[in-house]
């Protein structure tokens, strides 16, 4: 899953700890998620769209090539 967290942090100038307090979760798991090693749950990704005040699409965006001919 694409998604623009590092680009809404920086743009804050807020460190991947800053973030990672105010959603309560590790660093690492910030790290994962920017790097896109690792697909936030739900909760998270709503806790996350709060913090930035932005819903989940707008920071979110599912890598069409993982459902590539998919026909769901």
């Amino acid at each position: 899953m694409k998604n623009r967290l590092r680009e809404l942090r920086a743009a804050r100038r807020w460190s991947q700890a800053d973030l990672a307090d105010r959603c309560q979760v590790s660093r690492q798991a910030i790290n994962a998620i920017e790097t896109e090693r690792h697909d936030p749950s739900l909760p998270l990704a709503f806790t996350i769209a709060d913090v930035f005040g932005l819903t989940i699409e707008e920071i979110f965006r599912p890598d069409r090539t993982e459902t590539k001919g998919d026909p769901a």
